[in-house]
């Protein structure tokens, strides 16, 4: 059942939620792999791009390791700095895309008087550089990330958010089962979205409301 009254604040996953990752993703990957094995860091070729988007929501340690299992701990790491470098590369040339109506919607929610937040498991750089590049940076009261704050959860990472932000009712928006925990563990209304094409089977259990377009989240939150 969807609450009667405007949330203070809605939280939103990045990846699969605003940010349409495999515009982006299918291109750096190749690129990834193909530096690790000039460099003699990896010899098992390239991964199915599809193991990469699967993992999206989890942890880069915990990416990386379902990604390449037989990866060292230097190839994993390396892999973190080359995806951020040619993550933003490709955004810098205007690689990339947000889902329809993701502006639209939230400078909607932003003109009701809500605050917006980002909660991302993602790098510090890339949470805060996709936003700015995609033109909606203005819209967030705040962009908080697993590589910012150290966080091991997403569940610590709003808690993070709350407490600074003084918030005692909010939304957590986004497409994976870390993002319906995360919400749930918080005491938050939780919207899964169903549009990415990249989630597990049964990854939206327990969420409050589901949506097939980020545009539908307007009429949940009502007047």
């Amino acid at each position: 059942m969807t609450p009667t009254n405007l949330p203070e604040a809605v939280l939103f996953d990045l990846d699969g939620t605003l940010f349409q990752t495999e515009s982006l993703l299918v291109p750096v990957h190749r690129r990834v792999f193909r530096t690790l094995n000039e460099e003699g860091l990896y010899a098992g070729g390239e991964p199915p791009v599809g193991r990469l988007l699967g993992s999206l929501g989890m942890l880069l340690e915990e990416i990386w390791q379902r990604v390449m299992p037989g990866g060292s701990a230097e190839a994993r790491q390396r892999a973190n700095e080359l995806l951020l470098q040619y993550g933003l590369e490709e955004l810098e040339a205007g690689k990339g895309n947000l889902y329809p109506d993701v502006s639209g919607t939230l400078r909607t929610l932003k003109d009701r008087g809500i605050r917006l937040f980002i909660a991302s498991n993602g790098l510090e750089e890339y949470v805060k550089e996709i936003p700015r590049l995609m033109g909606i940076a203005d819209l967030f009261d705040g962009f908080y990330s697993a590589g910012e704050y150290g966080t091991l959860t997403k569940v610590e990472l709003v808690r993070i958010i709350l407490e600074d932000n003084g918030i005692r009712s909010a939304w957590m928006v986004g497409d994976r089962s870390s993002d319906v925990e995360a919400g749930k563990s918080n005491g938050l209304f939780v919207v899964g979205c169903d549009y990415a094409g990249f989630r597990n089977e049964g990854e939206l259990e327990g969420a409050d409301e589901v949506i097939g377009t980020f545009g539908e989240l307007v009429g949940l939150i009502g007047e």
